[in-house]
């Protein structure tokens, strides 16, 4: 399985859908809260060039935020990227 890193805050709605989503398909992932660990805020927009939350990626692939998550999904290439099997 490849590793899935999600950088999130608490109350972002946009985070909570996309943790939602990968708890639906039983992904296990790595949530890097940067309300709690402002200092990986850096951290996250040097990988995204990006300064929203949520920014999403698989192994080395940057999926974006939520609204490109459920792009994936909806195109039917989310599990693919995932590793899952139908």
């Amino acid at each position: 399985m490849p590793e899935v890193v999600i950088y999130t805050t608490q109350y972002c709605p946009y985070c909570v859908r996309a943790r939602m989503l990968l708890d639906a398909k039983n992904i296990d992932y790595t949530e890097v809260r940067i309300d709690q660990q402002p200092e990986r805020r850096a951290e996250m927009e040097a990988r995204s060039q990006r300064t929203s939350v949520p920014q999403i990626f698989i192994d080395d692939y940057h999926v974006g935020g939520c609204d490109d998550l459920f792009a994936l999904e909806q195109g039917g290439h989310l599990d693919s990227k995932l590793g899952v099997t139908s």
